[in-house]
């Protein structure tokens, strides 16, 4: 007869040890959180860093928009339609031109969200009665920064001469409205949002994979003990530093290709400008962020800190370079820190010349800023290994 299998006997009574034990493993848990200052830092700096951001530096009605303006006739009923504008809270006239090449200009280098163009004899035209037109232009590559200003002009035909014409041209405040706007939206007249995003998506695909996969890469070389016998060869930190960068750097090539190719043929995205100058800047921009990566791998212990530490700074560049919100809208303090992401300016450049078909002359600072972040990223990339090693 096979014997009873042994069972356990069923504790009915609680175990006094149980409370003491629990206790004994939070305590261990919350000793292990301090001495693991990445991530306690980011169970709590990343939440603040969201509201902050949401709550105080995103805004999708961008107003004071830098504004051009080409005047041919500099009369009473000129300066009404202007500060009428200005009263609307939308535009701030930052330029006066003297020419039509000059508006282009400054519309295609994203120096003006908006210019407006006075024709000569608007005055007489006006109070003759013969409805002349005010021509105003939008940079619309991206439709939410320029959208409800757009929408306020609608209004402004009845109400920016009213005052000046009811008395004595009564019979003219009769007639509406006493002006016609003309709106020039440039470069996405349809205000697709493909065509704002799928440009900018670029910049943030290899910023997240080329950052990321080079901080993993050169930290799991430490945590597996490889670094140690790859120091010992003959070779100095740069070549190393090179030797890690070059395969990614082929990556992104290929990621850039599959990207602008879907952005062309799936989502009918154009590419005005040059290819090339496109290619040759984007790798620029996927250097800085190797640069960056490889230097949160000096810093890291493990894979964990390395990923922790590109997400600290992959999301300020997300939200504050003008990818998902109008840059414009946001207050002077994260428009300060979005200027010193390169994200932001890599951005720009894309769209310039995918949509405005830009030359390097019409985005000269902002491939110098790019220019600039991926030096010092480099130097300190090189700096902070060589101490590394030290």
């Amino acid at each position: 007869m096979k014997a009873p299998a042994y069972r356990r006997p069923i504790v009915t009574r609680a175990d006094p040890g149980f409370l003491k034990r629990t206790w004994a493993m939070i305590v261990k848990e919350f000793v292990q959180m301090r001495r693991d200052r990445m991530t306690f830092a980011t169970m709590i700096i990343i939440p603040i860093l969201q509201l902050v951001l949401f709550g105080y530096a995103i805004n999708t009605d961008p107003k004071q928009l830098p504004t051009a303006v080409l005047v041919r006739d500099d009369g009473p009923l000129t300066r009404a339609v202007l500060q009428a504008m200005k009263n609307s809270d939308y535009f701030e006239f930052t330029t006066q031109v003297r020419d039509p090449a000059a508006l282009d200009a400054m519309i295609r280098s994203g120096e003006a969200q908006f210019a407006v163009e006075i024709p000569a004899s608007f005055e007489r035209d006006v109070r003759r009665g013969d409805r002349p037109a005010l021509l105003v232009i939008a940079d619309a590559t991206d439709p939410v920064a320029t959208g409800t200003a757009i929408a306020a002009l609608e209004g402004l035909t009845d109400t920016a001469l009213w005052r000046d014409l009811r008395r004595p041209d009564a019979s003219i405040e009769a007639r509406a409205p006493p002006f016609e706007i003309r709106l020039q939206r440039r470069y996405n007249p349809e205000g697709l949002t493909q065509y704002n995003i799928v440009p900018g998506l670029l910049g943030v695909v290899l910023t997240m994979t080329m950052m990321m996969f080079t901080a993993l890469a050169v930290t799991r070389e430490i945590e597996r003990g490889t670094m140690e016998s790859l120091l010992a060869m003959p070779i100095k930190p740069v070549e190393i530093m090179i030797g890690k960068i070059a395969p990614f750097v082929l990556v992104g090539f290929v990621q850039m290709s599959i990207i602008l190719g879907a952005a062309h043929v799936l989502f009918g995205v154009p590419i005005m400008g040059s290819l090339w100058l496109l290619v040759a800047l984007s790798t620029l921009f996927a250097a800085a962020n190797l640069a960056v990566g490889y230097t949160f791998s000096t810093i890291a212990e493990n894979q964990l800190q390395a990923v922790q530490m590109t997400f600290f700074f992959f999301l300020p560049n997300i939200l504050l370079s003008g990818f998902m919100f109008p840059f414009r809208g946001m207050p002077d303090w994260a428009q300060w820190i979005g200027e010193a992401l390169p994200l932001t300016h890599f951005i720009r450049i894309v769209r310039g010349i995918m949509l405005k078909g830009n030359g390097f002359a019409d985005m000269q600072l902002d491939v110098l800023a790019l220019v600039l972040f991926t030096a010092a990223a480099m130097a300190l990339a090189l700096f902070r290994f060589r101490r590394t090693l030290d």
